[in-house]
């Protein structure tokens, strides 16, 4: 459990507060099956082509970098060509799990459309919903930091199956900040907030994060769950109901 006192919990989504099989069976299969319909109906659409020039953009440096199966988007393609050029890029990153700006951003896109017509609604572990109420009467702040894009946190959080959650949570991270990896991120995020390393929780279910939010020097906590993938020999402190860790 926390070793210290703390001020701020930094919250992972996937695995965390939501289940996992929530985010593989739920939220991306929704991408894939309404994608074509989607972009195609909507591809004059401002948005859409903003997100276009966006999944281009990073299919030209994927490209640049040797990176394998990666489908060109050629702009100056017919409509048809370019369309399919994206669907099939899209369906590349996704196969490979790829964690993406220009995907998520997508994704999250879509994904608000989904919400707003009832067609989706965000998964939240019970004693997550009750923790992170119980860190806000406490007066701890609240922060997500997550692979999925900010829209997608706000989404999940704001359209949950235990209401509108988006009041006890202060911010919201993602990638742009840096890899999830990399300790630096976290320095980055402590910076952000305003606080010493050290007052900071972070719980999550990947070891490799967990790596790295410690060498950072803040606090950890492994999320145990239901559906998350085995971990092997570690040092971390686990929970698997939040309302359990200490204030």
């Amino acid at each position: 459990m926390a070793s210290q006192k703390y001020d701020v919990v930094l919250l992972d989504i996937e695995g965390t507060t939501t289940p996992i099989l929530f985010v593989h069976d739920v939220l991306f299969p929704y991408v894939t099956n309404n994608v074509k319909q989607f972009i195609e109906s909507r591809w004059d659409d401002p948005s859409v082509q903003a997100h276009v020039q966006a999944l281009a953009k990073q299919a030209a440096a994927d490209i640049a970098a040797g990176t394998d199966g990666c489908v060109a988007i050629n702009l100056d393609d017919n409509t048809e060509a370019v369309q399919r050029q994206v669907l099939e890029n899209i369906e590349w990153q996704m196969r490979a799990d790829r964690k993406v700006g220009a995907l998520k951003a997508l994704q999250g896109y879509m994904w608000r459309f989904g919400y707003e017509r009832g067609e989706l609604q965000g998964v939240m572990f019970t004693d997550a919903v009750d923790a992170v109420r119980m860190w806000s009467r406490a007066g701890r702040r609240v922060f997500i930091y997550s692979s999925g894009s900010v829209e997608a946190q706000k989404l999940i959080f704001g359209f949950s199956d235990h209401g509108n959650l988006l009041e006890y949570v202060e911010g919201h991270y993602d990638t742009r900040v840096g890899a999830k990896v990399d300790a630096s991120s976290y320095t980055a995020i402590v910076r952000d907030i305003g606080v010493c390393p050290d007052r900071v929780l972070f719980v999550s279910d990947s070891i490799r994060e967990l790596e790295a939010a410690d060498k950072a020097g803040l606090q950890t906590i492994l999320s145990v769950r239901p559906g998350n993938a085995p971990v092997g020999e570690h040092t971390f402190s686990t929970s698997s109901d939040f309302t359990q860790i200490p204030l």
